[in-house]
């Protein structure tokens, strides 16, 4: 298979949607859209929104972080936020196009053909994170960010360097590294969709609409977070041909062999519990990917990778409950704290580097 064209700058440059102003999550939390033109999709103006957490109280001198969501999702994890801050760094996640935040009527939710057009709000992200800072940047995505994160970084690698674009290290969240279920679907079940997903882009895939993941999260029903249903429902949004078309393509990229060019920290949930219906099993286990699958490929990201199951966990490591969440934040503590010093060992890790 033929690896894409390294993209040395965004597809489409950026114009500027203003200054930060006030963000949904309030005091503290402020938002700056990002504007790219009209959607390559066809469906109105591109846009991304940067969400950034400047709290009073604390001083970041340790370096930046740059939060990538996952499929229905977008940022809302105010704690995640909150523990990096007081673990000295600027706090940044994106909205992608046509998610959360940046979702705009009659688009389609998390809708692309490609996932490289997220490349532009990548690129443009991590050139405000670098000029407002002036620091090196672990980068953390969740699930479909954890796919699209990866790809980005293994082009920008190859185009010029990660390290030398400011990136330090990557926390991946149970990413999403291929599909779950019987081996057909990846084999006899991957042309089809391949081949729908161009021709019939639009139609949706017949998954029904199971809550059982929502239900395990959101506080009106078993869980314990609150969010905006609207940009997260507890049935997930709907899956289209044309974009899970895209997956299989980022899936292809990934097993074929990547290189990131950073280390890179991978949590998952020790096991996978798929259920139509909630239950307290749902709680302790990934109800969404097979772990299996995400143990299988982690190789392929290149560089040096550590891969940490934790006993308990939900698939969002960081919104389980409180025994597995404090063992994600002690292992992505002790992750930071050798990132640290694998950078200073090698030369990475003065503040000139990847200016």
């Amino acid at each position: 298979m033929t690896k894409e064209t390294p993209l040395a700058a965004p597809h489409t440059k950026p114009q500027d949607g203003g200054p930060w102003k006030a963000d949904v999550l309030g005091e503290n939390y402020q938002q700056r859209t990002l504007s790219f033109g009209p959607d390559p999709d066809g469906e109105g103006e591109a846009v991304a929104t940067l969400v950034r957490y400047r709290p009073d109280d604390t001083e970041a001198t340790a370096g930046a972080v740059l939060y990538v969501h996952g499929f229905t999702d977008y940022f809302f994890q105010e704690h995640l936020a909150e523990h990096f801050a007081t673990r000295g760094y600027h706090f940044y996640a994106l909205d992608l196009r046509k998610c959360g935040r940046s979702l705009r009527d009659g688009q389609t939710p998390h809708y692309v053909t490609d996932l490289a057009l997220y490349d532009d709000e990548l690129n443009e992200a991590l050139r405000i994170v670098r000029e407002e800072t002036g620091a090196p940047v672990v980068l953390n995505a969740h699930s479909t960010g954890g796919l699209i994160l990866p790809l980005w970084l293994d082009r920008l690698n190859r185009a010029r360097g990660t390290a030398a674009a400011g990136v330090a290290g990557v926390v991946l969240n149970s990413p999403w590294f291929d599909l779950h279920g019987p081996a057909y679907y990846r084999t006899v079940g991957t042309p089809i969709i391949k081949a729908l997903g161009r021709f019939r882009k639009m139609i949706e895939i017949p998954l029904g609409k199971a809550t059982t993941y929502g239900d395990s999260l959101h506080h009106t029903v078993a869980g314990e977070w609150d969010y905006n249903l609207d940009w997260k429902p507890l049935h997930g949004f709907p899956v289209r041909f044309g974009w899970l078309r895209a997956i299989r393509n980022g899936h292809a990229q990934l097993h074929a062999g990547l290189d990131i060019g950073v280390p890179s920290l991978i949590l998952r949930s020790r096991m996978t519990k798929f259920a139509r219906e909630y239950g307290p099993a749902v709680d302790v286990a990934d109800a969404v990917l097979d772990v299996k699958q995400i143990q299988r490929w982690s190789g392929c990201l290149g560089d040096r990778t550590n891969i940490v199951p934790i006993d308990g966990a939900k698939h969002d490591v960081f919104l389980s409950s409180a025994e597995p969440l404090a063992h994600a934040f002690a292992e992505l503590d002790n992750w930071l704290d050798w990132l640290a010093v694998y950078r200073a060992k090698s030369g990475n890790g003065s503040p000139e580097a990847g200016a």
